[in-house]
Formats: C-alpha cells, structure tokens, sequence
C-alpha cells in the first residue's frame, strides 16, 4: 500500500456513524424556528436547493450554502452537521411539494387511474428537481413529507386485493420505473448540452454510417427495431414513452393478478 492511500483510508475508516436520533430529530424538528444567529433551517434548505436546482448536486456544497445565507462555514454546521444531513432536508423537502394533500391520488379515480397520477407527479418532481436522480442512497429519507408522500402514495391502493407488502412492492415498482425513465431524460440533456448536438441531429450525424457498417444478415432483428425507433423519435431513447408503455404493461400485470385471485 502506498504512503499517499494510508491517510485516506484512515480518514474513512475514522468518519463517525451516522447517528439517527440526530439525523431524524434535525428532519421532524421545526424549521421555522430561528437560532441565535437568526437563521433557520428552512432558509438554509431554501438555498441549497437554489444551488442544486439551478446548478446540480455537484455545485453544492456547505461553504456554498454558508455564502448564499450570509453566515460563516462554521456556523453553518451548528445548524446542520454536515452535507448528507443538508441533502436529506432538501429531498424531504420537496416531497412535501408532490401533493395538494394526502386525498388527492385517491381522488383520481380507481387505483389505476391513481397510480397513473403518481407516476405523473413524480415525473414532475424529477424535472423540476434533476439533483434527485443523483442522490445514490437507496434507502429511503424518513422524515415527515416523506412518509406523508408514502400514506397519499398508499391509500389508492388499499384494499383492491394486495397483502401490505404487496402494495409496498407495487408503489416501490412504479417509482422505480419514474426514476429510472428521468435519469435517462436528464442524461439524454446532459449530452445534448456537452456535444452541442440535439438528439435528432446526433441521430441523423449516426444514421448514415450506421447503415453501412450494419450487416442486418448478422443483425436482422437488432437493424429493424433500431431503424423503427430511429426513424420514429429521432434519438437514442425516448424515457417518455418508456415511462407511459411500462407503466401500462406493469399495471396490466397487477390488474391480471387481481382478476386471478377474484376468479
């Protein structure tokens, strides 16, 4: 091992354990209420998002923050102790932002028709927030709009047929389904903007030389369904389209199930 890893892996191996009763207590605590700076954690959140909305996760930063509020690094961190903690605000954040209130899926009609109104919102959410598709934690942030979002997410499908675990799985599916449809959205942007190409003129700039080094002999099925969505959407990959059609197939699937139990 060299000399120049030692120091690193001693500084991981030392970073403290997440403590939960802080983590959940700065998450369920009052935002509102200000400190002896004057400052408030909903003005902190309010900032960090600024940053990561307009800028990206990787823009962001405690000293960033600490600027924007007009406070020093240091004071900053008496207030929120870290940028895991800071990141777990702003997502609980904005998943207080999804609904009108908790009756409002269920309010959409039967629980189709409901879960196709999630899909809908958090698709939004994704847009209007690209930062979440960078947040890798796949354990979920337990604070109070989270687990509002999970009742509201829940009650439209509360006694068609599924066990408790059942219903946890299918949410767990299409939210899947959403965010790996807007990681490819914001992907497919992030491209575009670095190769200062739109998605149809690098398909049409692919198209032609394609053709040629293709042997659709060694190929046929790859070269026709390739051409089909080339021809069609113009890019690489339409996230909406495979959002709507695999939302409609995974709930097909669920309906099936249903109709099986019933019969």
């Amino acid at each position: 091992m060299s000399k120049t890893a030692a120091p690193a892996l001693k500084t991981q191996a030392e970073k403290p354990p997440a403590d939960p009763a802080r983590s959940l207590g700065l998450l369920w605590g009052s935002h509102r209420r200000p400190g002896r700076s004057g400052l408030t954690i909903r003005a902190i959140v309010d900032a960090a998002l600024q940053v990561a909305d307009t800028e990206g996760l990787d823009a962001l930063s405690m000293r960033r923050v600490a600027d924007a509020v007009k406070v020093g690094t240091m004071t900053l961190y008496s207030y929120v102790p870290g940028k895991d903690d800071l990141t777990d605000l702003m997502a609980d954040t904005v998943m207080g932002t999804v609904y009108a209130d908790v009756d409002e899926p269920r309010r959409q009609g039967d629980w189709r028709a409901a879960l196709r109104f999630v899909a809908e919102k958090n698709w939004a959410l994704h847009l209007a927030h690209p930062w979440l598709c960078q947040l890798n934690r796949p354990r979920p942030v337990l604070g109070p709009h989270f687990i509002l979002k999970y009742e509201a997410e829940l009650r439209p499908i509360d006694g068609i047929g599924l066990r408790d675990v059942e219903m946890d799985a299918l949410l767990s599916a299409v939210l899947t389904h959403v965010g790996g449809a807007a990681r490819v959205y914001h992907g497919l942007r992030a491209e575009a903007q670095a190769s200062a190409q739109t998605d149809q003129e690098w398909w049409l700039t692919q198209a032609p030389t394609l053709d040629r080094l293709l042997d659709v002999r060694r190929f046929p099925t790859a070269a026709r369904v390739g051409q089909s969505v080339g021809d069609e959407v113009q890019a690489a990959a339409d996230p909406e389209h495979t959002l709507r059609f695999g939302l409609e197939r995974l709930l097909d699937g669920v309906e099936a199930l249903l109709a099986g139990r019933t019969g």
